[in-house]
């Protein structure tokens, strides 16, 4: 599967779709899940609901936005590919984070949550076809496209993923 076509998208985005290292999308998808399912998993109790710094998220907030994020992009990407013609909103990640309840949930049902909703994200990405994965929308008053936010999907993790490790772990 070839790569985005970056003049095709935000620039806010390429940070994260340049982080997806790979072509193969569903591959990138199904492998991120195994890993990332299994790192979160080996998070220490004591540490699921650290902040490095006042102000900041847990990772127990973390994980509740990257199953946001994969929702979001998820939807975006069925919306576009339905060709829906209707504008999508943005989303304020802190304002959601705020008002997720994350610091309430237990940590094996969010780790179940980012499984289940990138398994579905596999089998998504892998029933859309040629032109679906073409198929452009407005979202956060910006035009974007399904392919796109596939990788957008993949770099978003491996970004959090990143920041768990080298701010919260080490």
């Amino acid at each position: 599967m070839p790569r985005p076509d970056l003049s095709r998208v935000p620039e806010w985005y390429h940070g994260y779709i340049k982080a997806a290292e790979g072509e193969d999308l569903t591959a990138m998808l199904h492998n991120q899940q195994q890993t990332v399912t299994a790192f979160l998993a080996s998070i220490p109790e004591d540490m699921r609901d650290y902040r490095y710094a006042p102000g900041k998220w847990t990772i127990r907030d973390l994980v509740q936005h990257i199953n946001d994020g994969e929702r979001v992009f998820a939807y975006r990407s069925l919306s576009f590919a339905r060709f829906d013609p209707a504008p999508l909103p943005g989303f304020d990640e802190n304002d959601w984070a705020d008002n997720s309840g994350a610091s309430t949930r237990n940590w094996d049902d969010l780790v179940a949550e980012f499984k289940s909703l990138r398994e579905s994200s596999v089998l998504l990405f892998k029933s859309f076809s040629e032109a679906q994965l073409e198929a452009s929308g407005t979202a956060s008053d910006k035009s974007n496209y399904v392919r796109a936010f596939g990788f957008i999907m993949v770099g978003h993790l491996e970004h959090h993923v990143k920041i768990i490790k080298e701010r919260y772990l080490s």
